[in-house]
């Protein structure tokens, strides 16, 4: 695969749309970043990377951070979190109360809001500090030491999260939250705070190409539960355009209100790509066109 001409077809097509879109005004943080930017990273399961564009730029992953929460449940062999989660894509915004609500407090699957939530719920009752086992795990699989939260991203989540906070409470109503509502949201809120840079977080999906194997070679998850992360990436992770995203570019994807999307090819590589301006089901318009473009210059789509 000449991934060096892939990545250049793939900033032609991009660049006429760069810029599209618009930042999430409902978190300050992500409010005031430049829509002006565009970067896309490949990362092989054989070691070799290749980048386009902005790829140096680190931003906040936001929910991208999901993927790799579940990772770290799913490792402890702790099934039962599908009897708090369930895996069916939602067909509703990512951040709704009705379906919770008629649902009894049981959310749809892990990459919408309340469904992460629960996840980062277990994974602080399971490890007494989910925020510092996430870091631990981003930190080994970028290879950067230094990757932290972004600590003015993390008070806008905090003050713009009431919405979260409402699920956080209905789904404690319905017995579903196992510790303290307002110390699993704090953990919730800094996870999605995370800065990483397109080349970091295409690294850091390799632990998903790779079926659980860790950049050191260990293994974290064994690959049933890695193959079942990149499932619901494909069924869920784009919250309700998952079905156009699975037309359109044929590969697990999972994406953050920060403009970032993460897509698999497993057993092959992972592709990052980056762009601030969301369209109206909260996926980066120009990381979209993208990954459509990689997937027909490169024929790695998964169907």
């Amino acid at each position: 695969m000449d991934y060096e001409n892939v990545i250049e077809q793939v900033l032609a097509v991009t660049a006429p749309h760069v810029g599209e879109g618009a930042v999430p005004d409902y978190i300050p943080g992500l409010a005031s970043v430049d829509p002006r930017q565009f970067a896309i990273s490949v990362a092989t399961v054989d070691g070799r990377e290749f980048h386009g564009g902005d790829h140096a730029v680190p931003f906040a992953i936001e929910s991208i951070s999901k993927v790799f929460a579940l990772a770290l449940v799913l490792a402890r062999k702790n099934t039962g979190i599908w009897k708090r989660v369930r895996r069916e894509p939602s067909g509703m915004p990512f951040n709704d109360l009705i379906e919770l609500e008629l649902e009894r407090g049981l959310p749809r699957n892990p990459y919408i809001n309340p469904g992460a939530i629960v996840v980062a719920d277990q994974l602080l009752a399971d490890t007494g500090d989910g925020l510092a086992a996430l870091r631990e795990l981003l930190r080994a699989e970028t290879g950067n030491p230094a990757l932290e939260v972004d600590s003015v991203i993390a008070e806008s989540e905090l003050g713009a999260g009431d919405r979260n906070r409402a699920m956080g409470y209905l789904m404690a109503s319905f017995g579903n939250m196992r510790c303290r509502v307002d110390e699993a949201l704090d953990h919730y809120f800094r996870q999605c705070s995370f800065t990483l840079t397109c080349a970091e977080l295409a690294r850091a999906g390799l632990l998903v190409a790779r079926h659980g194997v860790r950049a050191d070679g260990s293994r974290l998850l064994d690959p049933e539960p890695a193959r079942h992360i990149t499932a619901l990436m494909a069924t869920c992770g784009t919250y309700d355009a998952a079905g156009e995203f699975a037309y359109e570019v044929g590969l697990p994807c999972k994406s953050g209100v920060g403009g970032g999307i993460l897509a698999v090819v497993p057993e092959v590589c992972s592709v990052a790509v980056w762009g601030p301006g969301l369209d109206a089901k909260g996926n980066s318009v120009t990381g979209g066109i993208a990954l459509r473009e990689f997937a027909t210059a490169s024929k790695l789509s998964v169907f």
